[in-house]
């Protein structure tokens, strides 16, 4: 008996209607992203893994999905490689106390004689990587979107999947901060579109390093933005707990208790934060470049979105060096936790390519994440659950054959239409075949109708039924 097939864990399939409510949100993304003068580009889905480790921490280099190389991959292993030798470092396991190898260990060091490249982790990356390959092609500052899918070895949950597409907007080669409002303006935009409430975090990475500089931890930067990013999965004593098993000492972590604990207003914890970094020249320019972002914004004006400064807002990526944005879900009828889209500012992107001082600033829109809120919510427009809005149906060959040019006509006024292919079936299966596909109207055409012109029209939801000629059809279709 054959194996049921099956596909790994962490991806999908997506039906017809799946991918039609899927590119409804691909779309409207796009045009906001062309009506703000971003342009398209791709890259390849695998790109060399040098390119792509050490850009995430250490927690994300342990989800980038690395591919063996072609072949025989272990031809290329050294014979005085532990892995022959049986030379493994052994180490005590903290939580068991028992003996154990080091098998993380023996990947790091088997991992370049088996892997040179690896699925994408993210677009961000990969884009600075583009940017300096093609520099001398580029005009800046550069506006570039991307739309394609990513791959993360994460444990697969509710909204997080290891096969997802991200939507990206990026402008490099520009300090300025309008680019940050811009980009505040448009996730709005495209979430006022979708229909869907949000609130949009804002924080900036130069705080946090103040407040890293300020409690005594100025090079635990990464390890405590890493912890406070976990704040509203681990709660404030789990956040504690990682910050002590990683070495921060208990005077330190008691200072940032009040950061974690404080509520207010935006102007509230702007004076808050005013207050607590007065000594670090690197918070305070953070402080600077929030208060012209929410002015700014704020005189602008939004059309649905909120927008709140998050002082524990810290996203793990260790490249972001100014503002971060977060957006989650705004809607009390959702039990939706994660964040929808997310970004921020990394002034040095490129420089690990060989450009320096190439500032940019982005945001990445997580499409499979606003699908599912928008299933949850019932958001999808009626008009998107079908592509087809007119099916024509027919008793027999003759009349099949009368409405291919009718059909035709229908098409080159820019209704999506078909006609039911076997000619001979029975009026039943045709409509059947209606309803599945949830066609809204229905053309049905015997004898009578192709001696009169008359088509018999059909309303699949209402169940009236008129004659009409096809032109009053397509008029009424149109």
């Amino acid at each position: 008996m054959a194996q049921k097939p099956s596909i790994p864990k962490g991806t999908r399939d997506f039906s017809p209607q799946e991918m039609v409510r899927r590119n409804y949100i691909f779309d409207t993304i796009q045009k906001t992203f062309q009506r703000y003068g971003y342009l398209p580009i791709e890259t390849p889905a695998m790109e060399n893994l040098s390119t792509l480790m050490g850009k995430y921490g250490d927690e994300g280099d342990k989800l980038i999905f690395k591919i063996l190389n072609s072949g025989n991959f272990m031809s290329s292993v050294s014979p005085e490689s532990p892995m022959y030798k049986g030379n493994f470092n052994v180490v005590r396991d903290p939580n068991t106390g028992l003996m154990k190898v080091d098998t993380e260990k023996i990947s790091k060091d088997l991992l370049p004689a088996i892997s040179e490249k690896a699925l994408r982790y993210d677009l961000t990356v990969p884009f600075a990587r583009y940017v300096v390959q093609h520099q001398n092609e580029i005009s800046f500052p550069f506006k570039r979107y991307q739309i394609q899918p990513v791959w993360r070895a994460d444990r697969p949950q509710k909204g997080r999947y290891r096969e997802f597409y991200q939507c990206d907007a990026d402008v490099i080669g520009s300090n300025s901060l309008l680019n940050e409002v811009e980009l505040v303006q448009m996730m709005d935009d495209v979430f006022t579109a979708l229909g869907l409430g949000v609130m949009i975090k804002i924080n900036n990475r130069k705080i946090l390093s103040g407040i890293a500089e300020v409690i005594g931890e100025k090079e635990k930067i990464v390890t405590i933005t890493v912890a406070i990013d976990k704040l509203d999965k681990i709660g404030k004593d789990g956040v504690n707990k990682e910050l002590q098993e990683n070495g921060v000492s208990d005077a330190a972590i008691q200072k940032l208790q009040p950061l974690i604990e404080f509520t207010g207003s935006t102007a509230e914890k702007l004076n808050f934060l005013r207050s607590l970094l007065a000594s670090s020249e690197i918070g305070l320019k953070g402080i600077e470049e929030l208060e012209y972002v929410f002015k700014t914004v704020d005189a602008s004006g939004l059309s649905t979105a909120n927008v709140e400064l998050d002082i524990t807002l810290a996203r793990g990526l260790n490249y972001y060096t100014g503002a971060i944005f977060e957006v989650k879900v705004n809607d009390s009828r959702s039990e939706f936790t994660s964040s929808i889209t997310g970004g921020g500012r990394y002034d040095d992107l490129t420089g690990i390519f060989g450009l320096p001082n190439m500032s940019g600033v982005g945001i990445s829109f997580g499409a499979d994440r606003i699908y599912d809120v928008l299933l949850e919510l019932n958001l999808f427009p009626e008009s998107v659950t079908a592509s087809t809005k007119l099916l024509f149906v027919t008793f027999g060959e003759a009349e099949q054959t009368y409405c291919l040019p009718l059909l035709s006509r229908v098409r080159k006024a820019g209704v999506n239409a078909e006609v039911y292919p076997d000619a001979n079936a029975k009026m039943k299966k045709q409509m059947g075949y209606a309803d599945d596909k949830k066609v809204p109207f229905v053309v049905i055409v015997g004898g009578d109708e192709m001696q009169s012109g008359q088509l018999a029209f059909k309303n699949m939801t209402s169940g009236e039924q008129e004659k009409l000629t096809i032109d009053q059809i397509i008029e009424r279709l149109m």
